[in-house]
């Protein structure tokens, strides 16, 4: 991960050898320079679309082309998915929300890595100080993108398309950055294989239902239906990415985008249950664990309950972090958990 700097000694050499040497000396000199601003350039190029609007309006996306250096030495993530991707590909992370970083993803951080804010709100005066080569946003910290720019070539890895498709574009640009194409191409098949793995047990198990617990009411997700931004995306997961067929043909008419009641849950029966609980993901504080909220007279009665089909997906790759390779893999044996119950 050493960035190439050119070195003053080097071109003290050069110069003493110019005055040795004489011509034959000049044209060698001036191969190893250029050589050397050479590697020093190398860069990658993404483009994206970013919001113009900031975060308490309507979206406007503009499209950009930013250039980014090759293994940077000093890189600021707030993308959970991106830390997660970045250091699965043998990356080092010098600053990030130190409070969302899930404990699996801390061995990611340098020792001495910054705070660099929140999922929300970036500390810039402390990322300024810090001098990033890369600064890397997405979803939930995609409104920061225009003042982060302004610090650090700054690129937006929010979701642009299906889940599959921005794990593959975001994998090989990570992948491309660090110098690890073949690492990222493998970590790619190898998720691909599991998905497919995992869709060919969802296609036995019935209809299912996916939902999520927050506080102490119920939230049914549905499918994204082609519209992969923000919450559709997360939502979509159980459906779009791991095949399971939904219970209704249209979730978000019957439910009008509302909580719903646990009576809605045994209406609607369906074979499988798989369950969010945000309170964990967020630690909401002194709210009750969705296993405890689910376990009532009226849920009791439903056939994911009483065929022990309730499945409880980690609440923090799946709400906050989806979309990296590990988590990813997480995901993946999460749904492949059926064949063991």
């Amino acid at each position: 991960m050493n960035k190439i700097r050119p070195l003053g000694t080097l071109a003290l050499l050069a110069a003493s050898g110019l005055v040795l040497s004489g011509c034959a000396g000049t044209a060698d000199g001036a191969d190893n320079a250029d050589a050397s601003a050479e590697a020093t350039a190398e860069t990658v190029e993404l483009t994206f679309e970013y919001n113009t609007a900031g975060a308490e309006e309507e979206p406007v996306y503009e499209e950009t082309t930013v250039e980014v250096p090759k293994n940077p030495e000093n890189v600021v993530i707030f993308d959970m998915a991106s830390l997660d991707t970045w250091g699965a590909l043998g990356g080092e992370v010098a600053g990030a929300p130190l409070e969302s970083v899930p404990e699996y993803l801390e061995d990611v951080l340098a020792e001495d890595a910054i705070n660099a804010g929140s999922l929300f709100e970036a500390d810039l005066l402390e990322i300024e100080a810090s001098d990033p080569d890369l600064i890397i946003v997405a979803g939930r910290s995609a409104a920061l993108y225009q003042d982060l720019s302004e610090i650090a070539p700054t690129v937006d890895l929010s979701s642009q398309g299906s889940f599959e498709d921005t794990l593959e574009r975001n994998v090989n640009f990570i992948g491309e950055v660090l110098g690890a194409e073949d690492e990222a191409q493998a970590a790619l098949d190898e998720l691909s294989a599991g998905i497919e793995e995992a869709r060919a047990v969802t296609a036995d198990i019935g209809t299912g239902l996916s939902v999520m617990v927050s506080g102490d009411s119920v939230s049914a997700l549905k499918p994204a239906n082609g519209d992969f931004s923000g919450r559709n995306l997360r939502g979509g997961l159980v459906y779009d990415v791991f095949g399971v067929e939904p219970v209704l043909d249209d979730i978000e008419e019957a439910t009008h985008g509302e909580p719903v009641s646990f009576e809605f849950l045994l209406e609607h029966d369906p074979d499988y249950l798989f369950v969010t609980d945000r309170n964990a993901a967020t630690d909401a504080e002194g709210e009750q664990a969705a296993e405890v909220v689910l376990d009532n007279e009226i849920v009791h009665q439903t056939t994911a309950w009483q065929n022990d089909q309730v499945v409880y997906l980690d609440p923090t790759a799946w709400y906050i972090v989806f979309g990296g390779i590990e988590t990813t893999q997480i995901m993946i044996d999460d749904i492949l958990s059926i064949t063991a119950e």
